[in-house]
């Protein structure tokens, strides 16, 4: 469910940030660097490839060990936002390199996700649509547990995934601090998690599987939150979400970006039922 959605603004910093979304330097021959988001100035997450072609990735890498929670904001995430809290948007958008951001708050149920397992997006719907990977001929593999929380369909020829990334593992939480949630969640809690967020538009250029179609990933990476996304994980219980989605750093134009308030308004669908 989308709760409120605003208009694209500026925020940010154009001096160092704790994250940013860039370019790994080029291989020698190569036409570009990896695709990264960076933490701390490390590499974070390898994203997918800048042709749009290849297929939709996150993959956690070395530099994605802590989460950037603000303390000054924390009692107020725990009792919950009911809309778009200016200073709470400023305040996360400090941490992010300057730039328009769509400031998005949502309420997602999420299922935590293991690679290879039933649910994993990477072993199924991305296979259904790439194949294997040519060299491994294994699924792609992530790297890490992550929640999914919404599908949808754009049209016939194209389906929305969301997935929200932890930027540390679930297995990494304090046990006590997700029982914390878990019963707070079970009292009618509305606690809020925070993410920055990137839509990937990813399409192979030939028909390489049985369904073939464009893959809107809607990806938002938890700078806030980790113990709560875990607790309404374990408990079934839906979680409020305050995302800040960039307009330039997905593989995405600005007008696919400006869709995803309207798609994150339908109604949940399978790619099945949505065909």
């Amino acid at each position: 469910m989308i709760i409120e959605a605003g208009q694209a603004r500026s925020l940010g910093s154009d001096g160092d940030t704790w994250l940013r979304f860039g370019e790994e330097a080029k291989a020698p021959g190569a036409w570009a660097g990896r695709r990264l988001l960076f933490a701390a100035d490390k590499p974070a997450f390898e994203l997918s490839f800048w042709c749009g072609t290849c297929q939709f990735v996150f993959r956690r890498l070395e530099g994605a060990n802590e989460g950037g929670s603000l303390e000054a904001l924390q009692e107020r995430l725990t009792q919950g936002l009911d809309d778009l809290d200016d200073d709470v948007v400023q305040q996360f958008g400090s941490a992010l390199p300057l730039g328009d951001y769509l400031p998005i708050l949502l309420e997602v149920a999420p299922r935590l996700v293991s690679p290879a397992q039933p649910e994993d997006y990477f072993a199924h719907e991305q296979v259904d649509t790439w194949g294997l990977e040519s060299f491994w001929g294994l699924p792609v593999y992530p790297q890490t547990p992550y929640y999914r929380t919404f599908e949808t369909r754009v049209d016939a020829d194209a389906h929305m995934y969301e997935f929200v990334v932890p930027m540390v593992p679930p297995s990494w939480n304090e046990r006590s601090r997700v029982r914390e949630f878990e019963h707070l969640l079970d009292a009618g809690s509305q606690a809020t998690a925070v993410a920055v967020s990137i839509l990937d538009v990813c399409q192979p250029a030939s028909d390489l599987g049985p369904d073939y179609h464009a893959h809107w990933a809607l990806t938002h990476f938890l700078i806030d939150g980790h113990h709560k996304m875990e607790a309404a994980a374990n408990g079934g219980r839906p979680i409020r979400l305050l995302t800040l989605l960039s307009v330039r750093d997905g593989l995405a134009f600005p007008e696919q970006v400006a869709r995803v308030p309207e798609l994150r308004s339908r109604p949940m669908a399978t790619r099945e039922g949505a065909a």
